[in-house]
Parts: C-alpha cells; structure tokens; sequence
C-alpha cells in the first residue's frame, strides 16, 4: 500500500499544530495591556495547555482499546479549529471574561494537540521506509519550520493591522487544521501495535525502566525547549527593550529555524543519538544562564536564540533513542513519552511566569533592580532564566545513567 499521503498528512498536521504552541505567548503582551492579566495567569494558559495534552496522554496509555486510531486522527484537527473559534471569539465579544475565554479555547485545541502527539510519532514510526529514526527528526523538524510560519505570519499581521485585532489572526489559524482532517480522511493508515507483549519477569522489568528512564529524559529535555519558546518573546520585549516585531523575527523565529534546520540536517546525516543528546544538554544550560546574566542586550538574545540548537534533539531524539534500546516500543510507550514532554512543557513554562511575578514584587528584587538600574520586572525575567538552567542540569546526569543502564541491560524483543 502507498503511504505517501499518509507522511505528508502527519508532516502537514505537524506544521499546522505550531500554532497551538507558538501563537498565544506572542500575544501575552498583547492580553496583558488589554486584559491586565498577570504574567502568572498567562503562564498558567501554557500550563493548561500542556496538562490538557497530558491527560490526554495518559488516558491513552490506560485506556487504549477504546480508541479507533483511523477515527481519531481524522476528527482531531477540528478541535483545533474549534479551541481558536473559542480563543478568538469570547475575549472579543464578552472582555469582562475575557480570561475564560482564552482558558476555554486553550483547553480545546490543546486537546487536538494531545491526540496529536499520542498517535503522529507511532504512524511515522510504523510506515514502511529505510530510515525510521530519519523520518521521525524530519517529522519533529517541520515543527520548527511551523512555528517561523506562524510568527512571520503574525508579525507581519500586526505590523499591517494592529496587535488590537489580534483575533482576525486567530480565526484565519483556525482554518488551517481543517485541511489536515481532509488529509487523514483520504489516506490510509498502517496498522500499529497498542503496546509490547514481553513474556519474561526480567524483559518487563528492564523494558518497563527504561521506558521510565526515557521518560524523565524527555521531560526535561521538553522544559528546556518549551521554557524558551513559551517565553523568548515577552523576555526579549520586556527584559531586553527590544522592539516586539524584531524580539520576533530575530528572537522567536530565529530559534525556530535554528530548531528546525537541526533536525533536519539529523534526518540526512544524523548518527549517534546519545552524543548528541548529552551535548544538547550541557549547551541547553549554559545558553540559559548566559540569557539571564548577561548585561548587554544582544549578548542574551543570541544565547535565547542558539538554545534553539541546543533542545532541537531533546524530544526527537529522546524517541530515537528509546527505539534503538527498546526494540517494538508500542503505541502506549510512545503516549508515555509524549505524557513526559508534556509535563516537561507545561511545568517549566509555569514556573517561569510564577517566577516573574514572585520576583518583580519582592522586596529583594526591587533592591537588585535598583542596584542593576533595571525594572523589578526585567530581574524577574532575569532570573526565571537562570533558575529554569535546572531542567538541562539534571538531564546531563540523567543521561549519564542512562547510558550506564542500557549498556549494562541489553532490551531485546521477546
């Protein structure tokens, strides 16, 4: 069977799924003016976000017999469409609750979203083709390449008509997950394995630890990344005084294509996922902490910007390598994995925005932002940067173990 529309609907529902990411934190400043909502509800919106794709995430890993893949996958998209019709809609017409609106529609598209993750990496992974690992970086590449779509749109958007019209914006993103269901409904799909049937004591163990250990990889790999993409554009217009058209285009694109463009030079080239995977880490840290130290201003945008480089792997090729050590993973295993990134991408952004908040009214933020001759705001920034280098720390020694234990228990399958 020819499955090429297949991989062009899942590469296409990938690109169309960046806006559910990538447009609501260029439009935290946006609600903060207009609304007056805090930067710790905002964050709380990326927290939504995520934890509504977790549930979905483990509702899976439970419940997997009570989802027809081919139905699913064809019906998701118009959720999308559906949670933008919602974001865009109540704000405008009902502001005084204008809150749950942008909280309503976060938690419809974010669910399509969630689907999205459960079933997209698995039907890629079980399409026939000489290159698995390449088609799954290429899959998570054009992510990257959604997201500068989504912000060149945007920015352009709000240079010709208005950051105040923020809406139309979001009702022509709406129509592009419309296009993905058609997609699905005309193509075939593989069959796929829900989960692994090991036989032995020890194969259950070994499988069921790693999987684990991927896990946490892929958690904190996915708050390295999402900390960054969820935030870079109200840090760099806030904290670095950097006008919010080009903050975007140099900062929140640019990371982008950089994220993008690594994944696909690993789809053509790429080997040694672990190497890779350890290097992320360790530049992921450091481009943190450069981003909240740093007193010059572009010094801390560029280190904002190479992060895009340094997490382009952490989620992909945590996949990558838990289908070299884990031989027929399963459906499930990948709804787990997708359940790590989740956690990793709602947690950080959160903590972040909570962080700001905390720090721009503390008494010791305001002593340090008048020593530094910055707002109490920007030392918030600041150092929400700093603290959020935590998340690639602890997986440099995560990786460390990791390869200690798959060198040490050899997966195979039963």
């Amino acid at each position: 069977m020819n499955y090429k529309r297949t991989k062009f609907a899942c590469f296409y529902s990938y690109v169309a799924t960046a806006a559910v990411f990538s447009l609501p934190p260029l439009l935290f400043v946006t609600f903060r003016e207009t609304y007056g909502i805090s930067y710790t509800l905002l964050g709380t919106l990326v927290l939504v976000n995520f934890f509504t794709q977790l549930g979905v995430d483990l509702i899976f890993t439970f419940f997997p017999k009570y989802f027809n893949i081919r139905a699913t996958m064809c019906t998701m998209p118009l959720l999308s469409t559906a949670g933008f019709l919602i974001y865009a809609l109540i704000p405008t017409f009902f502001p005084d609750i204008a809150y749950l609106g942008l909280l309503l529609g976060t938690i419809t598209f974010s669910l399509a979203a969630g689907l999205g993750e459960v079933f997209l990496s698995p039907t890629i992974a079980a399409l026939p083709s000489e290159h698995p690992d390449r088609d799954m970086s290429t899959l998570h590449s054009l992510y990257g390449y959604g997201v500068v779509m989504v912000v060149s749109v945007s920015t352009l958007f709000f240079w010709l008509f208005g950051r105040e019209n923020w809406m139309y914006l979001t009702l022509f993103w709406a129509l592009l997950p419309i296009v993905t269901s058609i997609l699905f409904f005309t193509s075939p799909f593989p069959e796929m394995n829900l989960t692994h049937n090991a036989t032995s004591a020890k194969s259950v163990k070994a499988r069921n630890w790693g999987i684990a250990l991927c896990f946490g990889c892929i958690f904190f790999g996915s708050a390295a990344e999402n900390g960054m993409t969820n935030w870079i554009s109200s840090f760099i217009e806030s904290a670095l005084h950097i006008p919010k058209a080009a903050g975007d285009l140099l900062g929140l694109a640019l990371f982008a294509v950089l994220l993008a463009m690594v994944r696909t030079v690993y789809a053509k080239y790429g080997r040694n996922i672990y190497r890779i995977l350890f290097l992320g880490m360790i530049a992921a840290t450091a481009c943190y902490l450069v981003a909240g130290l740093a007193s010059n201003a572009i010094v801390a945008m560029i280190a904002c910007v190479v992060t895009g480089i340094s997490t382009s792997m952490l989620w992909p090729g945590t996949l990558i390598y838990m289908e070299e050590k884990i031989p027929n993973p399963g459906v499930v295993a990948y709804a787990l994995m997708a359940a790590g990134g989740d956690t990793g991408a709602s947690v950080a952004p959160q903590m972040m925005g909570a962080i700001v908040d905390a720090v721009s009214v503390s008494e010791w933020g305001t002593t340090l932002a008048a020593t530094l001759s910055l707002s109490p705001e920007q030392v918030g920034m600041k150092t929400s940067m700093i603290l959020s280098a935590v998340f690639p720390f602890i997986g440099i020694f995560l990786l460390l173990y990791m390869n200690k234990f798959f060198k040490k228990n050899k997966i195979t399958e039963d």
